[in-house]
């Protein structure tokens, strides 16, 4: 009997073991860097009132580290590329008061904050204060250019206007409507970017009484190419969110999902069905997110969109693959992208300053011949691509690369051709006087011409690019090429029947 009591007390005290040990923990302390006093204030108050932004930020490199410890690191590990930060800012954490105080006299969001002139918005001209080389590369790229190139472009402000703008139907007819600048917000401008403008002062209540603050048009937005109060281009947080500016979030896929998905840019959607996505979604949990630089095989084992296009990769000899770059377009020759064809990529982010021979705003006439003065020379492209190629090469044999370059280079131009077909239709339906050509972009048989470039065959050259090959086949590729080229033919004939 008592051997059989104390077993039962055993039993017992193991499950009391067992069930405080896989129990829930409390979450460690996180170890801060010293803070300024500024941010110590901002954190007494905003702790309260926005306690979600400081325990982000807690978590954050920012929170832990100094610009001067990064300093001291070798130079594949540094994360501050400025070969000098001011004094002030060097010993502390990068806090609340050390990145919304940047600059102020260049800021026209800059407002007094309890004793603090602040600014609403930070910008990459203030994050360039310690990473000055990540923001040079990003200015140049077509990313920062991103709005600016849709406002200069009046092809894309009537493709805009046209598609996006609401519509009233009055005896037959559509009418367009202005867009407010709310419906701009949500359209093209969401991952473009908006100008935001100082409109004034407003009034909040808050925690403390009510507070004067900036009021903002174009604001909040987060787009690549923003126009931000202090004049510069762009959002570093399109892609390191606020505010805990993440390596972990900025390196997967699902950042770039934002906006590079289906059906204009579907990259995210091929990424999810090929095979690099596929071990992606299987193994990415155990990867080494957050490691500088990422060692190819041993931190992750497939690549991601940032792993291909701008992250430092370096093998396991700490060898360099692929060297860091913030213009996404830096190891890229081809753009897929089809304006109206697949082409060279641009010399400059600026692409707004495009004119083919016809003197339209397009690096490529109707024809398919190039606005060559503005695109990369062969020399350059096969530069670039030799970049890619040595990334695709850190996992692949040398003839598996080869052979799907072949293959894609191949899949373009036979995407090309259909787009040709489609294009000498509307051409067609243009002098025929089936469409109206004032506007190419308002009438449904132009709708056709449009999904042809702009869907159909961007998914087919996007898998290829990315191997997704139902992509290429079914969803948005071969198929709707094909169907599509077939209303298009069916349209006209019977229109120019009619009109006779």
């Amino acid at each position: 009997m008592k051997r059989f009591i104390l077993l039962s007390f055993l039993i017992a005290l193991l499950f009391v073991i067992i069930f405080v040990y896989s129990g829930p923990k409390e979450e460690e302390e996180v170890s801060l860097a010293p803070l300024s006093e500024n941010t110590q204030e901002c954190i007494e108050c905003h702790g309260s009132s926005t306690p979600g932004i400081v325990e982000d930020w807690m978590t954050s490199e920012h929170a832990r580290g100094t610009p001067a410890a990064s300093m001291e690191e070798p130079p594949l590990k540094r994360e501050v590329s400025s070969k000098e930060v001011p004094e002030n800012l060097l010993h502390v954490a990068v806090g609340c008061f050390e990145c919304h105080s940047l600059n102020p006299e260049q800021h026209r969001d800059s407002f007094e904050h309890f004793g603090f002139n602040i600014n609403v918005v930070v910008s990459p001209n203030d994050c360039g204060t310690c990473h000055e080389e990540e923001r040079g590369q990003y200015s140049k790229s077509k990313k920062a250019n991103a709005l600016k190139n849709l406002l200069k472009n009046p092809l894309y402000q009537t493709l805009l206007e046209s598609i996006t703008s609401s519509k009233v139907v009055k005896e037959g007819r559509i009418s367009h409507l202005a867009s407010t600048d709310y419906t701009k917000a949500e359209t093209c401008y969401a991952c473009h970017g908006t100008k935001i403008e100082l409109k004034g002062e407003k009034i909040i209540d808050t925690d403390l009484g009510e507070v004067s603050v900036p009021e903002l048009s174009g604001w909040p937005n987060q787009g690549v190419g923003r126009d931000n109060p202090d004049g510069s281009k762009g959002a570093c947080t399109s892609c390191h969110p606020r505010h805990s500016f993440s390596l972990e979030i900025a390196r997967k896929p699902d950042t770039c999902s934002q906006c590079h998905l289906e059906p204009d840019i579907p990259a995210w959607n091929v990424y999810r069905e090929s095979k690099h996505g596929n071990i992606y979604y299987s193994k990415g949990s155990t990867w080494n997110w957050e490691h500088i630089p990422w060692v190819v095989g041993k931190d992750f084992k497939a690549p991601t969109c940032a792993a291909c296009h701008n992250s430092l990769l370096t093998n396991q000899e700490g060898e360099i693959v692929a060297e860091r770059s913030h213009d996404f377009g830096a190891r890229l020759w081809v753009r897929i992208f089809g304006l109206i064809y697949s082409h060279p990529q641009p010399k400059s982010g600026q692409t707004h300053i495009i004119k083919q021979k016809d003197g339209l705003p397009l690096p490529v006439d109707f024809k398919g011949v190039l606005a060559s003065e503005y695109l990369l020379d062969e020399a350059q492209q096969q530069e670039r691509q030799d970049k890619m190629k040595k990334v695709c090469q850190s996992c692949h044999a040398s003839s598996w690369a080869e052979n799907h370059f072949a293959r894609f280079h191949s899949t373009l131009e036979e995407a090309d051709k259909m787009v040709r077909a489609a294009t000498e239709l509307i051409m067609e339906a243009w002098n025929s006087k089936c469409a109206d050509p004032s506007n190419p972009f308002d009438e449904a048989v132009e709708h056709s011409w449009i999904e042809q470039w702009l869907f159909f065959a961007n998914s087919v050259r996007y898998a290829s690019a990315m191997i997704g090959p139902d992509y290429a086949a079914f969803k948005n590729g071969w198929w709707k090429l094909t169907k599509n080229l077939q209303e298009m033919n069916k349209y006209i004939t019977r229109n120019r029947m009619i009109k006779k």
